[in-house]
C-alpha cells in the first residue's frame, strides 16, 4: 500500500512539475516575437513588392496564375504577424512606433482594414476580372500605407 501511495504522489508531483515547465516553455520571449513578426513582414514584401504591387500598377504584365499564387501567400501571411505585437515587445528594438502599444484601438482598426482588403483581393482573384484584381491590389496597397504611416518608423 505504501508503494502505491508513494507512486501516486510521485506521479502527481512530476505531472504538476511538467505542467508548470510546459507553461513556462510555451511563453515566448519578446525578442522572439519581434523576430517572428519581422520575418512575416519580410515575406509580405517578397510577394508584394516583387510582383503584386507592380502588377496592380501596370508595371509588369498581368499573369493570373502568378497573381493567384501570390495572393494566396499574402492571404496566409496577412494573418500571422499580429500576435507578435504583444505589449511585452514594446521596448524591443524594432521599427514599430510606440503608438502600436498606446493607440491599440486605431492599430487594430488599421490591421482589420488591411485584412479586409486582402480578403477582398482573394475574392477578386477568384472572380478572374483583371481590372477588378488590379484595383483591389491598389486598395490593399493603400491599407498597407495606412499602417506604415502611423505605426512604423521611416527607414
Amino acid at each position: 500500500m505504501n508503494t502505491k501511495l508513494l507512486a501516486a504522489c510521485l506521479a502527481l508531483a512530476f505531472g504538476a512539475g511538467a505542467g508548470y515547465a510546459l507553461n513556462a516553455w510555451a511563453q515566448v520571449r519578446p525578442d522572439v516575437l519581434v523576430k517572428q513578426r519581422q520575418a512575416v513582414m519580410i515575406l509580405h514584401g517578397k510577394y508584394w513588392y516583387r510582383h503584386l504591387r507592380p502588377t496592380g500598377q501596370g508595371k509588369i504584365p498581368y499573369d493570373a496564375n502568378l497573381v493567384a499564387r501570390n495572393v494566396g501567400f499574402l492571404d496566409a501571411l496577412s494573418q500571422m504577424p499580429w500576435d507578435g505585437f504583444d505589449p511585452s515587445t514594446k521596448d524591443a528594438k524594432s521599427a514599430a512606433l510606440p503608438a502600436v502599444f498606446t493607440d491599440t484601438a486605431k492599430f487594430n482598426e488599421v490591421r482589420d482594414q488591411f485584412r479586409g482588403e486582402v480578403v477582398k483581393l482573394v475574392a477578386a482573384t477568384k472572380g478572374g476580372d483583371e481590372a477588378a484584381v488590379k484595383a483591389q491590389i491598389l486598395a490593399v496597397n493603400k491599407a498597407c500605407d495606412g499602417c506604415h504611416e502611423n505605426f512604423r518608423q521611416r527607414q
